[in-house]
């Protein structure tokens, strides 16, 4: 590489979960912090950071194509950051593979973001995939404005080892953040304007602190923040459901009555294959435990279709299990091998037209799940968060405590807590009337 001069804009693409959202909303704060501006929509930016996931089918090759996309017409390119799951599992190799690319930064090295940067100027490529005993969080600026919804996250990493899932490798084993430092990041947060907080975690409801306090207690201390109207937490382990995060859900205002619980299979040979720990008796059993907590509680789960050796008996028992809960909402997708985990060199890997069959009957069975749980919403009275403008003059949307996207018109701003009557229902999301004014 030759010496560049210091870039002065950035864009970030982060793609997967809603923790590589978070880290991505950190690096760019990083990136403020030294100076360096958000590229204007539509130009080029100087540092194109790419957050990858490598949940994603193909995922590092799509990285590989992603790189190629950002060469210039004169043959340049910007300075290229990969970050994230795919910067972890692949390491030294994308330098090998992607001459263009500057620095690969795995998802627990992204505070020395900076400083590969500044070595990126001198001509200098860097590779720091490294899992350092120290916190990155401790070298992350305070986060000045966000909006009225914010994710913080408390815990990363999996103990688990489900053998499709590629998570302990490139985010390691399971940490908790410190609760006194999450108390007082989350004070900063509502400060910078969050009315909302989401708790993040690989395995959430797995965060202990140093006494061996559990993710309720937590919540409880949050709840009392001047200012917290909501908090939300996701995502979860069946086995990590204790009874005290259970009673938090009846306990706890401001705690929202949503729960993604995945559950991945509705059969218990494949779980057993995927090493999920759990059972479809002990998932329910679960689940009958909230809802009597919390009867209003909105359910949303992740599956998997096609994992090896999964019949269509035991798919049949998956469609059964949904129609069973009744998700209000649900993630689904087919089984793709992950390089190093077991369950890419199982027998019986499922053809892919078979896959794609089953993955369609399930979400449309999902999707009935979802619309009836919308229809049956229709005429209660809840409040709404406000997140943004609406395409219409006057148009509002917001999101209902049960997560469901809302729509109205009247007279509120970005932040406001707001009353509604819901009166329409579509897959997706609901129309409501404003039945007060907003909320501060």
């Amino acid at each position: 590489m030759r010496p560049t001069p210091p870039p002065r804009t950035y864009r970030v693409k982060s793609f997967g979960c809603q923790m590589n959202v978070y880290d991505g909303e950190r690096m760019a704060e990083l990136l403020g912090e030294q100076g360096i501006t958000p590229a204007p929509e539509g130009e080029e930016a100087d540092l194109v950071v790419l957050n990858t996931c490598h949940i994603r089918e193909k995922a590092a090759e799509k990285v590989y194509s992603d790189i190629g996309r950002l060469r210039r017409e004169d043959g340049t390119s910007p300075l290229i950051a990969v970050a994230g799951c795919v910067a972890q599992a692949e390491g030294e190799e994308i330098m090998k593979r992607a001459p263009a690319v500057s620095m690969v930064v795995g998802p627990q090295a992204y505070h020395r973001l900076p400083a590969m940067i500044a070595e990126a100027v001198e001509g200098r490529r860097a590779v720091d995939t490294d899992m350092p005993a120290e916190t990155k969080f401790d070298a992350l600026p305070a986060r000045r404005k966000v909006g009225p919804s914010a994710f913080l996250t408390v815990q990363e990493g999996c103990d688990k080892f489900c053998t499709y899932c590629v998570v302990p490798y490139t985010r390691g084993a399971e940490v908790s953040r410190p609760f006194t430092d999450l108390v007082e990041e989350a004070k900063k947060l509502v400060e910078a304007g969050a009315r909302e907080l989401t708790l993040l975690g690989q395995n959430v409801n797995a965060w202990r602190d140093a006494d061996g306090r559990g993710l309720e207690k937590l919540i409880e201390v949050l709840a009392v923040i001047p200012g917290l109207a909501r908090i939300r937490y996701t995502t979860s382990h069946p086995n990590d459901m204790t009874d005290g995060l259970i009673a938090a859900h009846r306990d706890v205002p401001q705690l929202m009555p949503f729960l993604h619980l995945p559950v991945q299979a509705g059969n218990d040979r494949v779980l057993k294959a995927m090493n999920r720990s759990h059972t479809t008796e002990s998932y329910l059993r679960v689940l009958d435990q909230v809802r009597a907590a919390r009867p209003d509680i909105a359910l949303s789960g992740d599956f998997i279709v096609g994992f090896p050796g999964e019949t269509d008996a035991e798919f049949e028992d998956t469609l059964r299990l949904v129609e069973q809960v009744g998700y209000a909402q649900c993630f689904s997708f087919k089984y793709s091998a992950r390089p190093g985990t077991p369950a890419a060199t199982m027998d019986g890997q499922v053809p892919a037209a078979v896959m794609d069959e089953r993955l369609q009957r399930l979400q449309a069975a999902v999707n009935a799940s979802q619309l009836a749980f919308n229809q049956a919403s229709l005429g209660k009275r809840c409040t709404v968060l406000v997140e943004r403008q609406g395409r219409h003059a006057g148009q509002w949307l917001g999101k209902s405590p049960w997560l469901q996207s809302v729509h109205f018109t009247g007279d509120a701003a970005i932040g406001d807590l707001v009353e509604v009557e819901l009166t329409e229902a579509g897959p997706n999301s609901l129309s409501a009337r404003l039945l007060e004014p907003a909320t501060v």
